[in-house]
């Protein structure tokens, strides 16, 4: 489980810190798109990269990584409630993995304490 536990914590930095440098990126068309469905203005984005990096960061660490995880599925579930109140379930449905992912490396714990 440890191994499991690892490799799922190693996944979810790497996307959390990848989604936040993606957002100094421009966007291209899609994600504009994508961002004004949800309401989401493009002055934001630095503030959502900024908040995913330091989120994906604090995984590491034993005393952050529980509120951490909870960061990042506070974040899924905002994300999620944004395209529902757009109209669009497609983005909500696409988000449940990842909901999936800080819930369960909340049940499987730190990895790296004794």
């Amino acid at each position: 489980m440890k191994i499991v536990a690892i490799v799922l914590l190693l996944i979810s930095a790497f996307l959390s810190i990848k989604h936040g440098w993606d957002a100094f990126q421009p966007a291209n068309a899609e994600q504009a798109k994508m961002l004004s469905a949800l309401g989401l203005s493009k002055t934001i984005m630095p503030y959502m990269g900024v908040w995913s990096i330091a989120v994906g960061v604090l995984l590491f660490f034993p005393q952050t990584f529980f509120v951490a995880n909870v960061l990042n599925a506070v974040t899924i579930v905002l994300i999620m409630a944004l395209s529902l109140r757009a109209g669009n379930s497609s983005i909500a449905l696409m988000e449940i993995p990842f909901l999936s992912l800080p819930l369960l490396l909340i049940w499987l714990k730190y990895p790296f304490k004794g």
